[in-house]
């Protein structure tokens, strides 16, 4: 009998021990899987502000937007009859698209 109870025993470390082992690479491989997450929702803020930065850029008016909006504000000008100059509705135009 003494055998058997010895063996029993032996077989529960054996199994606690394979649970302990199973445990930690369960554990290992959540713990890697939350920091893959965790990187990947850092690694699209990044994208994003560079993409902002572009769009940004891009939005910049072109030379003709700039030629029409500063002809239209000599228009407005002459209409009200006040002093002013080509640089003055070129500022006025460049001054508009900026705000």
């Amino acid at each position: 009998m003494p055998a058997k109870k010895s063996t029993k025993k032996v077989a529960k470390k054996a199994a606690t021990k394979t649970a302990k082992k199973a445990a930690k690479k369960v554990t290992k491989k959540v713990a890697k899987k939350a920091a893959k997450k965790v990187a990947k929702k850092a690694a699209p803020k990044k994208v994003a502000k560079k993409t902002v930065k572009k769009a940004t850029k891009a939005a910049l008016p072109s030379q003709e937007d700039l030629e029409k909006a500063a002809f239209y504000i000599y228009l407005q000008r002459c209409e009200q009859g006040l002093p002013g100059s080509q640089e003055d509705d070129w500022a006025a135009a460049v001054a508009q698209f900026a705000a």
